[in-house]
């Protein structure tokens, strides 16, 4: 399946990337360019290799009430998320502020005035009037501009989407590692315990001279080295729970998790209803397409910006003589048609203009690079959980052949056949093996994990949908 899901990718990824045209000179086509890149990926057999059940919500096949509880939270409660939807509403109020550009501005005035000279005495005046100025769009400037502030507020609107993958996806990887964790420190305990008791015996047959100083010794010194790992295990922990803090807008102290070490033996498949999809609408690829969008549509205002600015200003109003109160009234009112054309400003305007072009050319760069490196981490991820799977295997046979030649010494040191430093040495490769294997279950679960963080598109959408 590897070998067929690789020479998938690389064809997706050489067909995107030599595919496409630079557009600059009218509106950029979003659909088209979605559909390009989902054709290249359909092409390929990787929604055959990965084809299974849906993938909303993976994180809830860990069965754990105390996980779903943690996103839930962290997906309500998270500032960072906060601030970054925030930051959206803002885009799209810009967004209806820019529209607002297509109507005529302008405004009410009143004034009332008095004044004196030597000729005509006291005079009083007021005046009423609305003014406007539009400028009429004929050549599209306005309408770019609005076009660049839709795509920077959809860009946003995919930063909310990256975000939450980013949040949903630490919380998992949080609460695992708190649970392996605090499955190690568990073993490492019992493994305290066990060579407590037997300090206890061999002081016992020290005291009695049936055993050497030397099995005493080297015992409390394997007691102290297992002791030493307790701190470095503490503050583990405590730095899991204040990521899951971070993530939920709580301190450390406010989390509160009980002990679900069967979790680091639970099944997650990798398993994706539409695996070309979950590649295809992942949100930092949507993002860059904006973020290419917005440079175009900069670019075509700068090219407007070449030519006439053609508008209309005028008012309409009254004007009262000697009264405050608009009594004894004037109408009076003008409209003004008027063309622009900063032609001595053309060297300004044309360099500002290539360097838009310039832009417009390095963000659509940069939208290729990023599906490149999209596709580039769905593979990577694949092969790291292929790496971590083989892993585990190895490290679940290394504890159970371990645990088996501890047993054999345990016998074998009652029998008298081995002396106690070989039965020392047998339960330190038990427990380094144990510890090994609960790593190896931990990265082998956040492997799955970090693949469905790559294969994201289709359950971000969902989440952003909620």
């Amino acid at each position: 399946m590897i070998a067929a899901l690789q020479k998938s990718i690389v064809a997706t990824t050489l067909a995107l990337v030599l595919g496409g045209c630079v557009t600059t000179n009218s509106e950029l086509d979003y659909a088209k360019h979605r559909k390009q890149m989902n054709d290249f990926i359909a092409h390929t057999d990787i929604a055959e290799s990965l084809t299974g059940q849906d993938e909303i919500n993976w994180w809830q096949q860990l069965n754990s009430a105390q996980l779903n509880r943690l996103v839930s939270d962290a997906l309500a409660k998270n500032y960072d998320l906060k601030s970054t939807q925030l930051k959206l509403q803002s885009s799209l109020a810009r967004l209806g502020a820019q529209k607002a550009q297509h109507l005529p501005q302008g405004g009410l005035n009143l004034t009332s005035s008095r004044s004196k000279d030597v000729v005509s005495g006291i005079t009083k005046q007021s005046s009423g009037n609305v003014s406007f100025d539009w400028q009429l769009d004929l050549f599209g400037r306005i309408n770019a501009l609005v076009n660049a502030a839709n795509a920077a507020a959809l860009s946003q609107a995919e930063q909310v989407r990256l975000l939450q993958i980013e949040i949903t996806s630490s919380v998992v990887n949080g609460f695992i590692s708190y649970q392996g964790n605090l499955q190690k420190k568990q073993i490492i305990e019992q493994q305290i315990n066990a060579l407590k008791q037997s300090i206890e015996v061999l002081q016992a047959r020290f005291d009695e001279g049936s055993t050497s100083e030397l099995d005493l010794n080297r015992t409390k010194a394997q007691l102290n080295q297992q002791q030493a790992l307790l701190p470095e295990i503490e503050f583990m922990l405590y730095r899991d729970l204040t990521t899951l803090g971070l993530l939920t807008g709580k301190l450390a102290s406010d989390i509160k998790l009980e002990d679900e070490l069967n979790i680091i033996e639970a099944k997650l498949p990798l398993s994706l209803a539409q695996p070309s999809e979950a590649i295809a609408m992942r949100p930092d690829i949507a993002q860059a397409l904006y973020r290419y969008g917005q440079a175009d549509a900069l670019s075509i205002a700068a090219k407007r910006a070449l030519l006439p600015t053609i508008s209309l200003s005028g008012f309409a109003g009254l004007l009262g003589i000697d009264s405050y109160g608009l009594s004894n009234t004037q109408q009076q009112w003008q409209v003004t048609p008027q063309i622009e054309w900063s032609l001595l400003s053309y060297p300004a305007l044309l360099a500002q203009k290539d360097a838009e072009q310039l832009l417009s050319e390095a963000a659509y760069s940069e939208y290729k690079q990023v599906v490149l490196e999209a596709i580039s981490e769905t593979e990577l991820s694949l092969k790291l959980l292929v790496k971590e799977q083989n892993q585990l295997v190895f490290a679940n046979n290394r504890y159970l052949f371990a645990n088996k030649a501890f047993s054999q010494a345990e016998a074998m040191y009652e029998e008298g056949q081995i002396p106690y430093l070989a039965l020392l040495d047998a339960r330190q490769d038990v427990l380094k093996a144990q510890e090994n294997a609960v790593d190896s279950a931990v990265s082998s679960l956040l492997a799955k994990v970090n693949a469905y963080h790559a294969f994201n598109g289709r359950w971000s959408n969902a989440l952003s949908q909620n």
